[in-house]
């Protein structure tokens, strides 16, 4: 089944939109009638009745100003003049004067130079001009005469004597009849410093072309117009007239040259586009509209012409039409109503774009609101697609008409792959549009359809995803079978070929194709392309695949640099059995090149089956893996070394020896399994190995009996092992001595084992010796032992002498102590309460402290280990039982200790066991000050509440 990848607008209704031209009546009723109407940079002038002059900040407009012209003749307004910064105002009288009015100042002054003529244009120069000085401008008059004049204002406003400055002829126009009216005059700077001026006349547009130095911009035009004094510049000319014409400009931007025109003249209007880069005419893309049958130019002919991006705007006496510049079709109309009048003029702002329409009475204002929003389907319907793209980028409903609209174009023009980006981007339905190019047999263009609407998906739509994905797959791999088989077709096979392997290696799509990597094998499968197989795996690091993909066909190689690139620990596990039974040496070169990142137990099944059916050369690869391990990585998995050991055991009894060696003989530091060498050394009849072993074990007795088999010298190593067993080591060298004396009977090295052991004496050697023996041979050995009982004896003698005189010592010592005693001063006090010392019963320690007895039991008591501070408070409890004859303190002398009576020398063996608990030593400089140093002088539990008594 098909899935339907549903539009998300299809015949989208577009929404009701306000007018493009907008028009609006201003709140305004005129005390006199309107002559002219002048607006530009927001600044609006209009001339009232014979005499007033009103101006009006539009930013402003509560503020209106008022200016009398002060004329007492019957003078009229004949035209207004603003420049492009609303500063400069000329007002052309009806007598051929000229007035001038500076929007900082009230008084309006006369141009004495100006008058005579009767002025009908003025071009302003819009590079130069400020708001007090107009730079050079041209002024066009009815007799068709073009002058070159410029207007100054000094600073603050006053004028100087003449604000003309200066106002010089330049040049003629003329008509086939002669001197004709000079109706527009625009001055516009292309590139490379080279000016455009055109001027019209009612029948004909002239331009003057010419170049103006840098820097000389100042002194003016003349120079352009001194080209053209002995030849007509170049011009375009109608046959028609009705008396007048009038140009307009359209610029998109502020201080931006003007992109397009139109002049209306007696034929129609001739509109187009301005190209600067062209040598002699920047008119450019030139069409006329003819006036259509409702406009009489005898009866109603247009009055004024005004230009916007796309359309103009013509004023008749009754009417405004708008004609729009992509197709001449009449797009709007709006008839005026009677009681307003009749419509006398229509002017552009080209700062703010808006368009105001006066008759004698009332003013209006257009506003030209999203001017482009039908223009995409005028360039749709002209099939200049790119053009309708650009104006509704924004409108995703009318992109997708003007995209299906291209793209079924495309298809008609049999431009098949640009009718599929097309449709890719439409929101038609996607079976239609894929039926369409099955159809047409192109699979080519199916294929770009089909990219661009998977790259256009989001990544919620999975199963749409899945679908175009698997389908693609499918498609470039017939594509690439049939091209593949024809040679002709090489390039495109290898370009196809690049495109499809950046299909399947694309990052977006990389989740799906993996999600769905079966699917996508079985129809590589099916398809029988192992290459992109392989490389689809790879991508999808579907490494176990394409390694055993290369095992299958014997690229044994190849399949160790895949498991080298990616070093996946889990497929060397799984491949390295049948790797290292082909490429043995670079299987371990790639071991080593992993280090520590491969756990070296889960290969030894591979080198187990590996070595088992190798030769001695692949045994070597094993063990050269092993001890990389050993003694690189230092490994200490028992299962490693023990693997090592059997195969030092089976090839290499020398490395065997100098491992066992090297590992050491703690216990504790071995990695092998001791019992699992002694057995496998064994088995293989290495007796060294296995005395080392036996060593380590400390079986001392089986060492020196396997050693003796080997070397006497090995025993003897052995038997002076066990150092603090002196037992054990006379029995381990008799064993020895009864080797050398019964096997190889040789007495000499006999008497040498006595030299080696100082444990051995004569006596325990003659046992071993036969009978015939003859004393000669260890008479040497017999005098040297006597000589050794002699100075026995002799330090025992000596030892016996130092006792005697140490025990008379420590008598004497005893009855010095017996005799010694202190005395006290009355004045003495305790050292611990620091009151009189005679007052209680009292200690007197030998460093010269004393403290009162109860003083001395409180400190000494808390340091005292439990099972003592139980023992004191029962001799206590003892001493408070038993009378008390006497309130003598002092102890009684020895004599009178002998009359007393049984219970009273039971009181006093209590007192004395309460001394040596208390009075043991001098509680400050015995140990009990010295364990207390680590004490806080604050006990924790308290030290909140001693903290708080000191704030």
């Amino acid at each position: 089944s098909v899935h339907v990848l549903s539009p998300g607008y299809v015949n989208a209704r577009l929404e009701k939109e306000t007018p493009i031209f907008n028009k609006q009546r201003i709140d305004f009723a005129p005390p006199e009638k309107i002559n002219s109407l002048v607006v530009s940079s927001n600044q609006l002038c209009m001339s009232l009745g014979k005499d007033t002059l009103l101006r009006i900040d539009l930013g402003k407009p509560d503020e209106p100003n008022q200016v009398e012209l002060g004329r007492k003749d019957e003078a009229r307004v004949y035209k207004m003049f603003l420049d492009h910064t609303g500063s400069h105002l000329l007002i052309a009288m009806n007598t051929s004067e000229c007035l001038y009015l500076n929007r900082s100042v009230q008084k309006v002054r006369a141009l004495s130079r100006w008058k005579g003529h009767l002025i009908e244009s003025v071009g302003w120069n819009k590079f130069l001009g400020s708001e007090t000085n107009t730079g050079p401008i041209l002024v066009g008059t009815a007799q068709g005469q073009i002058y070159e004049a410029e207007i100054s204002v000094s600073e603050g406003g006053l004028f100087s004597t003449n604000p003309d400055q200066y106002f010089r002829q330049v040049y003629t126009l003329e008509e086939e009849t002669g001197p004709t009216p000079v109706c527009c005059l625009e001055i516009e700077r292309g590139i490379e410093g080279k000016f455009f001026i055109i001027a019209t006349t009612r029948k004909r547009l002239f331009q003057f072309v010419g170049k103006v130095p840098e820097g000389t911009e100042q002194q003016g035009f003349s120079s352009i117009f001194a080209l053209h004094a002995d030849h007509l510049p170049s011009f375009r000319e109608f046959p028609a007239s009705f008396g007048f014409s009038e140009i307009a400009f359209y610029t998109p931007k502020l201080r931006s040259n003007p992109r397009s025109f139109a002049w209306m003249m007696g034929n129609g209007v001739l509109y187009g586009t301005l190209d600067y880069s062209r040598p002699d005419s920047i008119l450019s893309d030139e069409r006329v509209w003819v006036y259509p049958s409702d406009i009489d130019i005898t009866v109603n002919k247009p009055i004024s012409i005004v230009l916007t991006q796309f359309h103009f705007l013509l004023l008749l006496p009754d009417r405004v039409k708008a004609v729009c510049t992509l197709n001449g079709q009449v797009v709007f109309q709006d008839l005026f109503l009677e009681k307003f009048g009749s419509l006398t003029r229509m002017i552009k702002d080209p700062t703010v774009q808006q368009i105001w329409i006066h008759t004698e009475k009332v003013v209006f204002r257009y506003h030209v609101q999203r001017e482009s929003r039908d223009v995409w389907k005028m360039y749709m319907n002209m099939n200049r697609f790119d053009l309708a793209k650009e104006y509704c980028k924004d409108r995703p409903e009318c992109l997708d008409i003007v995209l299906a609209k291209e793209a079924e174009h495309c298809f008609q023009n049999k431009r098949y792959l640009d009718s599929a980006k097309c449709y890719a981007l439409t929101q038609n339905y996607f079976e239609e549009i894929a039926l369409k190019f099955i159809e047409a047999k192109q699979e080519e263009a199916l294929m770009e359809f089909l990219i661009k609407k998977l790259s256009n998906l989001k990544p919620s739509e999975k199963t749409q995803t899945t679908l175009l994905t698997t389908w693609l797959t499918e498609l470039y791999l017939n594509w690439l079978g049939i091209l593949e088989g024809d040679p002709s077709q090489r390039n495109l096979y290898l370009d196809t070929r690049e495109k499809f392997r950046t299909f399947l290696s694309s990052p977006k799509y990389k989740d799906c194709l993996f999600n769905n990597r079966a699917s996508i094998y079985e129809l590589l499968a099916s398809h029988g392309d192992t290459e992109h197989m392989v490389y689809f795996a790879v991508i999808m690091q579907d490494y176990e695949r394409v390694v055993a993909h290369h095992c299958q066909h014997d690229e044994y190689d190849e399949a160790l640099n895949v498991l080298s690139r990616h070093r996946d620990e889990k497929l060397f596990y799984k491949f390295s059995p049948v790797l290292i039974q082909h490429i043995p040496k670079k299987v371990v070169d790639a071991w080593i090149s992993m280090g520590s990142r491969l756990d070296a137990r889960n290969l030894i099944p591979a080198l187990v089956n590996y070595s088992q059916s190798a030769s001695m050369q692949q045994i070597n690869e094993a063990i050269r893996y092993m001890e990389f391990c050993v003694y690189q990585l230092e490994e200490t998995q028992q299962a490693i070394h023990n693997y090592l050991l059997s195969l030092y055991a089976l090839c290499r009894p020398d490395s065997l020896l100098s491992y066992l060696e090297q590992a050491g003989t703690n216990p504790n530091r071995i990695h092998y399994d001791l019992k699992y060498a002694l057995r496998l050394c064994a088995e293989h009849g290495h007796h060294r190995a296995c005395v080392h072993i036996y060593k380590v074990m400390e079986l001392y007795e089986e060492a020196v009996d396997l050693a003796l088999q080997v070397d006497v010298d090995l025993a003897k190593s052995c038997a002076d092992l066990p150092e603090d067993d002196e037992e054990l080591r006379k029995k381990l060298w008799l064993k020895i001595a009864c080797h050398v004396v019964q096997e190889e009977k040789d007495v000499k090295k006999a008497m040498a084992c006595l030299s080696s052991c100082a444990l051995l004496k004569i006596e325990d050697v003659l046992p071993f010796f036969p009978d015939f023996v003859t004393i000669d041979h260890f008479k040497e050995a017999i005098c040297n032992s006597l000589e050794d009982y002699n100075k026995h004896i002799e330090e025992l003698k000596r030892e016996m002498e130092e006792a005697t005189q140490s025990a008379k010592r420590i008598r004497e010592d005893i009855q010095e102590m017996r005799n010694k005693y202190g005395s006290v001063e009355p004045q003495e006090k305790c050292a611990a309460c620091d009151f009189p010392l005679l007052n209680r019963p009292f200690y007197l320690f030998l460093c010269g402290h004393m403290f009162h007895y109860d003083c001395l039991l409180q400190a000494v008591f808390p340091n005292l280990p439990a099972y003592k501070q139980a023992k004191l408070e029962d001799l206590q409890k003892k001493l408070a039982a038993t009378s008390q004859p006497s309130k003598s303190h002092h102890r009684p002398k020895d004599t009178d200790t002998i009359s007393l009576g049984k219970g009273q020398q039971s009181r006093e063996q209590i007192k004395a066991d309460i001394d040596d608990i208390v009075a043991a030593e001098c509680v400050y400089c015995g140990e009990l000050m010295i364990r207390s140093i680590d004490k806080p002088f604050i006990d924790p539990q308290k030290y909140e509440e001693e903290m708080q008594s000191w704030l």
